[in-house]
């Protein structure tokens, strides 16, 4: 077992010492099978849009999209998936500060895309789309809030851990995981471009 220590060198735990087992590859097995099921519920919103994109019952439509604004914002995320395999190198090589670093910065770039998505949501009713005026509005908001729900919870792992690299507790085989948390945030960054192409380019 390994362990990190407040100045960010990792220290030798003899297994024996401690009574413990490496349940590393369980756990991430179990992240897979996670990972698995996330796919399928969002590959059924998705289909739950295709079904309804042209059902607005008069009302306003993928015609209100701001495509260069959700591109930027796009993008934003995208390159938050380039700070996280930053974070998660520099964990392997184990430089906890350039570890902290990164994964702020990936919070950070979540936390932007989370304003940019509110913002876009608050021009979208501002324009008469809301989730209550046809399914078209029910099916998208649906869809974009859950995801815009996944980001959230993954900025709050990710600020958890940099907290946690502060305090020398960021283990590498138990806890929370830079390695299972980055393999998370992946996720979300992939489904991201799989609404963004099937929501908002193709409607477009």
């Amino acid at each position: 077992m390994t362990a990190v220590d407040a100045a960010g060198e990792f220290r030798k735990v003899n297994d024996d010492d401690t009574g413990e087992h490496d349940v590393g590859p369980v756990r991430k097995t179990a992240m897979w099978v996670f990972l698995g099921s996330e796919a399928i519920f969002f590959g059924a919103m998705i289909a739950t849009f295709l079904l309804y994109r042209n059902t607005t019952n008069d009302g306003p439509g993928s015609e209100i999209f701001d495509i260069p604004f959700t591109s930027a914002s796009s993008f934003v995320l995208l390159m938050s998936s380039l700070t996280m395999v930053l974070g998660h190198h520099a964990y392997e090589r184990r430089d906890m500060r350039q570890t902290r670093i990164w994964l702020s910065a990936t919070a950070l770039l979540g936390a932007t895309f989370l304003a940019g998505q509110i913002f876009e949501f608050t021009e979208f009713i501002h324009e008469g789309l809301k989730a209550s005026t046809s399914p078209f509005g029910s099916a998208f908001y649906m869809l974009t809030s859950i995801h815009g729900a996944h980001v959230a919870i993954g900025v709050t792992l990710l600020l958890a851990m940099v907290i946690l690299a502060f305090q020398g507790r960021l283990f590498p085989d138990r806890g929370l995981n830079v390695e299972l948390v980055g393999l998370y945030w992946h996720f979300v960054d992939i489904v991201w471009i799989v609404i963004f192409t099937v929501v908002y380019l193709l409607q477009v």
